[in-house]
């Protein structure tokens, strides 16, 4: 008798829990990669109009090994929502401080 609540049918899959606090997600508008020999490290950033001060709001840290599958997995999947979707624009990036074309606050 299998007492699991959640049985999984393939031993090679595994379950991940998603926490209610991850759940929603973290907006970010800029990416920032750096790297040594051992590690890549992807910080997330969110850039606001009219605050000089962007904030990261997230940091991934991966094995350099990791990092190619992350890449091969975003390549994939970019390849399959232009299939659905149609071809995403490359744009050139944004200049530095980001510019939304929103009026500065006065107070």
């Amino acid at each position: 008798m299998n007492n699991n609540p959640n049985p999984s049918p393939n031993p090679n899959q595994m379950n991940v829990e998603l926490p209610e606090e991850l759940a929603e997600g973290t907006y970010a508008n800029l990416a920032i990669i750096s790297h040594s020999t051992s590690e890549f490290v992807v910080d997330f950033v969110r850039v606001m109009p009219n605050v000089p001060q962007a904030k990261v709001k997230s940091r991934i840290i991966l094995t350099p090994e990791h990092a190619k599958r992350l890449l091969h997995a975003l390549n994939d999947n970019v390849r399959r929502y232009e299939q659905q979707f149609g071809k995403i624009q490359d744009k050139d990036a944004p200049p530095m401080p980001m510019n939304f074309n929103t009026p500065k606050a006065q107070a």
